[in-house]
């Protein structure tokens, strides 16, 4: 054989590879959207709503909270109004001064009868903020069944219900099968703002994050969790560390030696995720999807903000999942429909003009069915092409911003610089970075200043 053949064989290979790839990934997004369709179009009321209160576990609602996020008063009452008779919530600040507490109290005053408590002040066991705000409510707790959701995130009166009942799982369930460890929210994003970022975050969430997040969760091969909003266990969580390593006896109530619990995820960035992980790992335990969203409000986010989150979220996934974000790319619609417009040329001729419109046209329709399947209704004509706009703009984002990510470590979050290490694992990071590739933010200063997690 030639140089000649052997390149053309490798042509060949690679135009079939291509093409294979591009049809696995649009089974994946045919599976997400056919999935959106059945789990967010039928909602049906859950018994556990109209039952008695010592009929159904008890749940603690732990929300940390940081300033005015936007729409944070109906966030908030969302949790008050559930439709569940026995829970306990926690709204938790760790400055005296927060924004945030005025509005927890009008609300605390407002429900005089919902078991609701103001915890202020901040347990240091990590560099996450947020597991710091968490860990005193975590300790308080009165119940077993923890829901832990973020202050921008509002939430519909039957969700606590559906959670419990998702967590519990049926009554037959074979005694071979997974317990379920973790009920989890996809996240909706709405807006009422008009900043292009805000309307790019928008499109976003809603179409191709959410396709790809249910139908991973669909096929559930692995752990994928996003924690705007989970429910999970105190007795499982204080059984494993965030290591990933599967305890030996997990089935007999073993756990991992040294700290353990929420204390010992305080190390990571993304807490939620490793949560979620170290639960279907360290445990053998699976997570289950909600057939509610979590409604996530966003705020004023100007362009810049937009590409600085994605940067930062993409930084942090490359040390804990690095395949994954090496493949990402080729899950987008520009590139797979590129290289799928080359392959498909070469394979048969097909001229990429006639292919590509028609990609990108059938592309959309799904984004904006999965929408619709999570929205529970269709946007008005006006709305729809405002979306398309921010649609179109957030595909033509994603390369370039994945590029100018995958070659830096240095994020910012809640005002705070931090170094992504190994695992996920951060420490609190105040240097001037590499240039624009080794930033993760429009702020710089200098030194590191590492967190030991507590003991």
């Amino acid at each position: 054989m030639t140089a000649a053949d052997g390149y053309s064989t490798l042509q060949l290979c690679l135009a079939w590879a291509i093409v294979v790839w591009y049809i696995a990934l649009w089974s994946l997004g045919l599976l997400g959207c056919r999935a959106a369709r059945r789990r967010y179009r039928n909602r049906r009321p859950s018994p556990l709503a109209s039952a008695d209160a010592s009929a159904v576990p008890g749940v603690s609602i732990l929300r940390p909270l940081k300033g005015l996020d936007t729409n944070l008063y109906e966030n908030l009452e969302s949790t008050f109004t559930q439709d569940y008779p026995n829970y306990e919530i926690f709204l938790c600040v760790a400055d005296e001064n927060d924004q945030a507490l005025p509005i927890v109290r009008d609300l605390m005053a407002k429900y005089p009868n919902v078991n609701a408590r103001l915890m202020i002040g901040e347990e240091l066991v990590g560099v996450n903020p947020k597991i710091n705000n968490l860990m005193r409510s975590y300790r308080a707790a009165a119940n077993d069944i923890l829901w832990v959701l973020d202050s921008n995130v509002m939430v519909a009166p039957g969700t606590l219900a559906h959670s419990v009942e998702a967590l519990d799982g049926p009554a037959d369930l074979p005694s071979s099968r997974r317990r379920i460890a973790l009920v989890h929210h996809v996240p909706f994003a709405w807006s009422s703002e008009y900043a292009l970022g805000s309307r790019i975050e928008e499109a976003f969430l809603d179409t191709n994050h959410a396709k790809m997040y249910i139908a991973i969760n669909t096929v559930a091969i692995d752990s994928c969790v996003m924690g705007k909003s989970n429910l999970y266990r105190r007795s499982d969580l204080e059984r494993v560390d965030g290591s990933l390593k599967p305890i030996a006896n997990a089935a007999e109530g073993g756990s991992q030696p040294g700290p353990k619990g929420l204390a010992a995820f305080g190390r990571f960035l993304a807490e939620d995720n490793m949560i979620a992980a170290a639960l279907w790992h360290e445990l053998g335990l699976r997570h289950e999807l909600s057939c509610d969203v979590a409604r996530n409000a966003v705020g004023n986010m100007s362009l810049a903000d937009y590409i600085w989150r994605r940067v930062r979220w993409i930084r942090v996934r490359k040390h804990m999942v690095l395949a994954a974000t090496l493949v990402e790319p080729f899950t987008e619609s520009f590139m797979a429909g590129s290289l799928a417009a080359i392959g498909l040329r070469y394979l048969f001729g097909i001229t990429p003009w006639l292919f590509l419109p028609l990609h990108f046209i059938l592309w959309l329709l799904v984004d904006l069915d999965v929408c619709d399947s999570l929205s529970g209704q269709r946007a008005p004509l006006q709305a729809r092409l405002a979306f398309i706009g921010a649609w179109s703009a957030r595909e033509s984002l994603a390369f370039p911003i994945w590029v100018f990510a995958v070659f830096g470590s240095e994020v910012e979050w809640r005002g705070r610089r931090y170094q992504v290490l190994r695992n996920g694992e951060v420490k609190l990071a105040h240097s001037e970075g590499n240039g624009w590739f080794g930033m993760g933010s429009r702020t710089s200063s200098r030194g590191y200043e590492p967190l030991e997690v507590s003991q």
